[in-house]
């Protein structure tokens, strides 16, 4: 029988640095839209109250010592076995309800990693990395002949092929 995003075996990897205050409504939102996948936020040194809002949220929390976005991911892909891996930055900035159809996408195309675009008016970029973005995702666009939206999103959808074939 064949899964799909409501049966899938889904990890939700939150890599969180301070992230305390928009971190409950992303992990409720990610609870709505699959509600039978497995929540993690990796907490990555946070000096707020991260981890607290992470555990009061519903969400498992993991500690990663080394800083980085990086080595958070690595730690995560290493130890989290799941069918389909979502990897969204913990800010808010990304929506949780398009995560089903992402899934699914991945799943009925058979693809391996899925890269969500911000939605025009939700961005939440640091100054200069608008315009850094558009120029950069315009360049791997040309050498590549593909068109891509947003090569930096931080809302990444991953096969369990290529997660544990990927090289940690």
């Amino acid at each position: 029988m064949a899964r799909n995003a409501q049966n899938a075996d889904i990890a939700v990897l939150l890599p969180a640095f301070n992230e305390e205050e928009g971190l409950a409504h992303v992990i409720e939102g990610f609870g709505q839209a699959l509600p039978d996948a497995r929540i993690i936020v990796c907490d990555n040194n946070s000096n707020d109250r991260t981890s607290a809002v992470a555990r009061m949220a519903g969400a498992e929390v993991w500690k990663q010592p080394l800083p980085g976005k990086g080595n958070a991911m690595r730690r995560l892909f290493r130890e989290i076995d799941a069918d389909v891996y979502i990897m969204c930055d913990a800010d808010g900035s990304y929506d949780a309800t398009a995560a089903p159809a992402l899934v699914e996408k991945l799943r009925k195309e058979k693809l391996d990693m899925i890269v969500a675009a911000r939605q025009s008016g939700n961005e939440k970029y640091r100054p200069g990395h608008a315009l850094g973005n558009r120029i950069f995702t315009w360049v791997m666009g040309l050498a590549f002949g593909r068109h891509f939206n947003d090569i930096f999103s931080g809302y990444r959808v991953f096969s369990r092929r290529f997660v544990k074939s990927f090289p940690m």
